[in-house]
């Protein structure tokens, strides 16, 4: 319980100003938002805690110390704010005067640069996914007739598959929307990847992660994860404020899960768990690419996350009781 009680304070809080300021709708939409966010994030949870199983104690930390304020304050509030001022051209200061006065005309500006989004989001994500898919250190193995296939050990021997794979879909993608836009978001995507990992090899000694550069990581996977949640957020509400307070909350059950996960060695206990979370995120990312050209239910793409999830779990437990 000791991991969930900043939780259950912010919660509490959060639906305490959300009730004073809009009334009771604004505290369903609150718990609502809070609900989509926790669906949405869970398999983040489960890779958030397999890095911080590689961060000293005191980093583990200030994932929450720090990470709390960038999550709720940075990723789904300011950060909207920042790509709306960007793509329409305008100061932050009017952006943040245009998303109170006039919330419509925000989401439309945020609406125009979704695919955008999309595209980056999608890409750091697919590249998060080849990292576990072609990892040769991997003991364990969950669907084996795709990881322990000839074609992928074949292609594990290969210098930077992930890189080369990546490309490969982002030319597709280019091909198919003919867009530089896009391929310039999502060539950012695998390229803040790339950066990330070889600053984490290059700083990381004896197995131990560089604390400052694993919370970066952990930093743009959760906003990753947060896009998607921040523009379907506006099917519920036009208010940037209650929004930010939903999503918040779920964000920070996201982050206890994560200390939980770590301190409970949860990873260890059910060995598939980290396999779900992958695929779940492999899921995430060709959602992202498909929304590109479509239009997606966000309860649709929340319980894909939770089916691999929910497998992954139900399978390592089958597997402890027969051994």
């Amino acid at each position: 319980m000791k991991h969930f009680r900043s939780s259950i304070i912010v919660t509490a809080v959060g639906l305490i100003i959300a009730l004073y300021f809009g009334g009771l709708y604004a505290l369903y939409i609150t718990a609502l938002l809070a609900i989509l966010e926790i669906s949405l994030s869970f398999d983040n949870a489960v890779v958030n805690a397999k890095v911080l199983e590689t961060m000293e104690p005191k980093w583990q930390q200030r994932f929450i110390t720090f990470g709390i304020p960038i999550a709720v304050f940075g990723m789904r509030f300011l950060f909207p704010i920042l790509i709306v001022a960007i793509a329409s051209g305008m100061g932050i200061i009017e952006t943040f005067n245009i998303a109170v006065d006039n919330p419509v005309k925000y989401h439309d500006i945020l609406q125009s640069v979704e695919k955008l989004i999309y595209a980056f989001g999608g890409a750091f994500l697919l590249m998060v996914f080849l990292d576990f898919l072609f990892d040769e250190d991997r003991e364990e193995k969950w669907i084996t007739i795709v990881e322990n296939s000839k074609t992928i050990k074949k292609l594990s021997e290969v210098n930077n598959i992930e890189l080369i794979i990546s490309l490969l879909i982002g030319l597709i993608l280019i091909y198919l929307t003919k867009d530089y836009a896009i391929a310039l978001a999502y060539f950012s995507g695998v390229l803040l990847h790339s950066f990330i990992s070889s600053l984490d090899d290059i700083l990381s000694t004896d197995g131990i992660r560089s604390g400052i550069i694993g919370l970066l990581y952990l930093e743009i996977l959760d906003a990753s994860f947060s896009f998607d949640g921040v523009i379907g957020a506006f099917a519920l509400s036009d208010n940037i404020f209650i929004i930010m307070l939903g999503l918040g909350i779920g964000a920070m059950f996201i982050r206890s899960l994560t200390l939980y996960f770590v301190e409970k060695k949860t990873l260890t206990e059910f060995k598939y768990l980290e396999h779900g979370a992958n695929y779940a995120i492999f899921a995430l990312s060709f959602i992202m690419f498909y929304k590109i050209f479509a239009d997606m239910n966000e309860i649709l793409v929340g319980t894909i996350g939770i089916f691999f999830i929910g497998l992954s779990t139900w399978h390592s437990i089958k597997e402890n009781k027969q051994a």
